[in-house]
């Protein structure tokens, strides 16, 4: 990758936006730095960068300096527990923590304070990481924004649902941030950010109580791939997956980066989506593929790619069917206790699921499964799939219009994540374009449980391609 700066509006495609920590820990292992000290150059981002931002609901500095002083004290001794020893992370919240509550950007959990830890939680804190504080979640991870603004531009979305992860790890708040994803919740914003992001294969990394919706999954947005895959990595070897799931695969470590022989151009539906900027970036990035000795197929190359196309043509319909029917009896509970704790976005929602019946969900999951089928039939075809990761860079938001019927996607669309959602497999992001001012990603995606590869590939892109901005 060349070292000239590509700057644009702000977004540097080319800075890596806060302190990576797999950088500093050399530093603890010689004494020259300490988790505690990296911990405060943190604090002191997010103290200058919050008040616009707004990626926190709550940061717990106490107990946080109390972590980092008992990792600073296990680097000093020789013994840390992990390579995340020490790691300031944020934790979105719909995940329960102990020390802080969880109350799911719903004003029906105003103060909810469930007083543990999810699985993936007490993983992290076993591994030695700082649990920092929880991060702003759309309404139980729906479609109803927090107030939480692009670190690039402060009249534009961060994505949602995983909006204050995405926000502050792109902000450069903390180097990473747990997220979680049923339709497009950690690739989206991570795209909107400029994170690298991971979105593992369903069931990889243990969900903990959320076990709810069968698209739901649990990842994770940083800003170097090194400490994505340790974060996921760490939590795996701890706590497994899902119930009945084998957890993430892959090397205790970062895999190395990668060459692709071949890949796979996946258009689904945000094809038609993409401005003709926001295209012509995704091109330059194929065109470079391509003169790097990378074949690259797309959609007209081969019949089962067009076949596979056919088969996630109705991914975001299906997606949003099938999760509004599995979330009929949460809702409905919710809404007897708290009729008033809910915004009119979620009622809408809930409206789609009380109109579906068990044959039209029966319908859904049935499409879903005829989806992955054809995908599994690329296998022998390509190492991986790639595309946008988002139909476009953030879209302006700055609330509903009084009077005005409601923004349906006021966090952006998952044209470019229903797919990957349903289909089950990894998906990783990496800020490779820059589209009228503001980041845009571009995806890798697996087939399950290729996670190690798929973030081999990444990496390899990162470090070979020069970014692209339009």
């Amino acid at each position: 990758m060349a070292m000239s700066a590509v700057q644009n509006a702000g977004y540097d495609l080319r800075q890596q936006p806060g302190p990576g920590f797999h950088d500093a820990v050399p530093g603890f292992r010689e004494g020259s730095d300490t988790p505690r000290a990296y911990l405060e150059r943190c604090l002191a981002t997010i103290a200058a960068r919050e008040t616009a931002v707004q990626a926190w609901v709550v940061i717990n500095e106490a107990g946080a300096r109390a972590a980092a002083d008992a990792s600073t004290a296990r680097w000093q001794a020789g013994r840390p527990l992990s390579l995340i020893d020490g790691m300031p992370i944020g934790v979105k919240d719909l995940i329960a923590t102990q020390d802080m509550p969880t109350q799911m950007g719903c004003a029906a959990y105003k103060g909810h304070f469930p007083k543990h830890d999810a699985a993936l939680v007490q993983a992290l804190r076993a591994a030695g990481a700082v649990i920092l504080g929880k991060t702003v979640t759309t309404e139980l991870g729906m479609s109803e924004p927090g107030p939480t603004t692009n670190p690039f531009h402060p009249g534009h979305t961060p994505g949602g649902s995983s909006s204050g992860s995405a926000a502050a790890v792109g902000a450069g708040m903390v180097p990473a941030a747990i997220g979680t994803q049923v339709g497009g919740s950690i690739i989206r914003p991570a795209s909107y950010c400029g994170n690298i992001a991971l979105k593992p294969t369903q069931g990889a990394i243990n969900r903990g109580e959320r076990q709810t919706l069968s698209q739901a999954t649990a990842g994770v947005h940083a800003n170097a791939a090194e400490d994505m895959w340790q974060v996921a990595i760490e939590i795996a070897r701890r706590v497994g997956g899902d119930p009945g799931m084998p957890g993430l695969f892959g090397p205790a470590t970062p895999p190395a980066p990668s060459r692709p022989a071949r890949l796979i151009v996946m258009q689904a539906e945000g094809w038609a989506m993409l401005d003709e900027a926001s295209r012509d970036a995704f091109a330059a990035i194929l065109a470079q593929l391509r003169a790097a000795g990378v074949e690259v197929l797309e959609r007209g190359d081969h019949p089962w790619i067009e076949a596979f196309e056919q088969s996630i043509a109705g991914a975001k319909a299906m997606t949003n069917e099938v999760c509004a029917f599995e979330n009929l009896s949460s809702i409905r509970s919710l809404l007897a206790q708290s009729p008033d704790g809910v915004s009119e976005r979620l009622r809408r929602r809930h409206a789609v699921g009380e109109a579906m019946d068990l044959e039209r969900y029966r319908l859904g999951l049935l499409q879903r499964e005829t989806a992955r089928r054809h995908l599994a039939a690329l296998a022998p075809l390509a190492d991986a799939l790639i595309a946008p990761a988002s139909p476009g860079p953030a879209p302006a938001w700055g609330g509903d219009v009084p009077g005005q019927p409601l923004n349906p996607r006021p966090t952006g669309d998952i044209a470019y994540n229903a797919a990957t959602s349903a289909l089950g497999v990894p998906a990783v992001t990496v800020p490779l374009t820059s589209v009228h001012g503001l980041p845009m990603g571009i995806q890798v995606i697996g087939q399950p449980h290729m996670d190690a590869r798929a973030t081999s590939i990444a990496r390899w892109l990162l470090a070979t391609l020069d970014p692209v901005a339009r």
